[in-house]
This record gives structure tokens, C-alpha cells and sequence, in this order.
């Protein structure tokens, strides 16, 4: 119980950010609303080992060059006289940050004698790192319910469409190593990209870091459920397996917020 309203008070930003950024009354929605830089957020809480801070993308903007970057820091938000511009290089360049951009040949740290990382089929039900064990269904994009709905769906499945495009689910977490430090793992569509950040100290508090940057515009917060998938998931897994796209979700006798939750979560 703890664990789950820790998780539900870091799933949206902090209310400290740029200055270019705008937050919904939820403060689950950061959109950046003019220039390209100043898109700063830091998730309200900092990050239990292995919670995911998962974001999805829901607008882009043409024009500029560069995209979404993610990462970690140790620096409490609060604590900042000034929000800085970039993430990178200026608040890496703060230490005790670790950010990267997000792009298909991601960075990964791989040590001496590790083996190539296994990726599982993107229809098993959870996604492991390490120790950590998350619902795959909430960490997979899915597009705008539309005509061609049935095969982008499939495409953030497999994670084969660009990281950056619309309705990409991007994650961030870290998982405590025996030395008594930690790894970051970037997680895209359900696929972990695997350590892309080693030595992280877990004896200070972690925040999680989205710089809403460039061609990125807007990007909304997704809650990730731990434990068993809740009913209403389990409900829409079997409707979706029985119908070709999302369009024919309107025509089903099914209560309006299930229909809802079935064609645009």
C-alpha cells in the first residue's frame, strides 16, 4: 500500500520546471509552449528502486532538430535557484545527473564479460529488469483509434517505429546493484534498452528527468500498475484479441468509460 501511493504521488511532475513549460491541472501533461529549449520536468517525487517513470508523447512540432531526453538525477528539484535551460549539457553538467537523448542506437554501458541482452517476445504479459517485474501492456504505445489503428498497434508492439514518434511510451528507472550503487535502464515500447548509466548512488534521493525538447511538444505521464493487471486491463486484452481495429470498439454494448479506456489508454 505504501509502494502504491508512493508510485502514484511521483506518476506527474513537479511543479518546479522550465520556463517554457506549461502543466495541466493534473500536472500528468507538460507541454512546452514556445522556443525549442527551457522544457525542463522532474517527476514530483523521487523514484523508488525499480519504479518506472513512464511518459508518453502526444505532440510533436516541426522545425527543430533533436528530441525527448530522459534520465535521472540526485538534485531535488526544490533545490534549484534557477531551472536550467538544457539537460544537456547544463544540468548534467551539475554532477550527480545522468541523461540521455532518446534515439533507436541508444547508449548502454556494458561491462567485461557480460552477455548480449535477450529481448523477450513483446507478447509476454510482463516486462523483467533484473528483480523487477512491470505490466508490458501499460509500457506499450498505442496509436489514436483510427482506420489503420490495428497495424501501429502491432508496431509499438514489436518497437520497430521510431522511439520519437507520437504515442512512443518512454520509461526511466534504476535498479540497486550489490556494490550498494545502482543502474539506469531506459525502457522504450516495453523494450528495456539495457544499462545505459552505471554507478548511480542510491544513498541519495533519485528524480526522474524529462527535458520536453525540440521536436518534442507535449508529453502526458502514464501510471504504471505493479502486481497483477487490474480487472479493467484484463477486460480490454480480451477485446482487443476479438476485434480487428479500434473503430469497431464504438459498435460493442460495453459501458461508455470501457469503451474508453479500451480505445484511447
Amino acid at each position: 500500500a505504501v509502494m502504491a501511493a508512493r508510485c502514484r504521488l511521483a506518476a506527474r511532475f513537479h511543479h518546479i520546471h522550465g520556463t517554457n513549460v506549461r502543466l495541466d491541472a493534473s500536472r500528468t501533461r507538460a507541454t512546452r509552449v514556445e522556443s525549442f529549449a527551457n522544457g525542463l520536468c522532474f517527476s514530483q517525487e523521487p523514484l523508488a528502486p525499480g519504479q518506472i517513470f513512464l511518459v508518453e508523447i502526444e505532440e510533436k512540432e516541426l522545425g527543430w532538430c533533436g528530441h525527448l531526453r530522459v534520465g535521472l538525477t540526485a538534485h531535488d528539484p526544490q533545490s534549484l535557484e534557477v531551472v536550467p535551460e538544457y539537460s544537456l549539457p547544463d544540468l548534467v553538467n551539475m554532477g550527480d545527473t545522468w541523461v540521455f537523448a532518446i534515439t533507436r542506437s541508444h547508449n548502454r554501458v556494458v561491462v567485461d564479460g557480460e552477455e548480449a541482452r535477450a529481448r523477450g517476445p513483446p507478447w509476454e504479459p510482463f516486462l523483467l529488469i533484473e528483480r523487477v517485474r512491470i505490466p508490458r501492456d501499460t509500457l506499450v504505445g498505442r496509436s489514436r483509434p483510427g482506420r489503420y489503428s490495428h497495424i501501429l498497434d502491432d508496431l509499438y508492439k514489436m518497437n520497430v517505429l521510431p522511439a520519437t514518434a507520437r504515442r512512443s511510451r518512454i520509461g526511466v528507472l534504476y535498479t540497486p546493484q550489490p556494490d550498494g550503487t545502482a543502474d539506469m535502464h531506459i525502457v522504450i515500447n516495453g523494450e528495456d534498452m539495457g544499462p545505459s548509466a552505471r554507478g548511480l548512488p542510491t544513498t541519495r534521493p533519485l528524480y526522474a528527468v524529462v527535458d520536453v525538447f525540440a521536436s518534442t511538444k507535449s508529453v502526458r505521464v502514464i501510471p504504471v500498475e505493479y502486481g497483477f493487471p487490474s480487472l479493467q486491463t484484463l477486460c480490454r486484452l480480451v477485446i482487443q484479441k476479438h476485434i480487428v481495429h479500434r473503430l469497431a470498439i464504438e459498435g460493442l454494448d460495453l459501458p461508455p468509460l470501457l469503451k474508453n479506456f479500451c480505445q484511447h489508454e
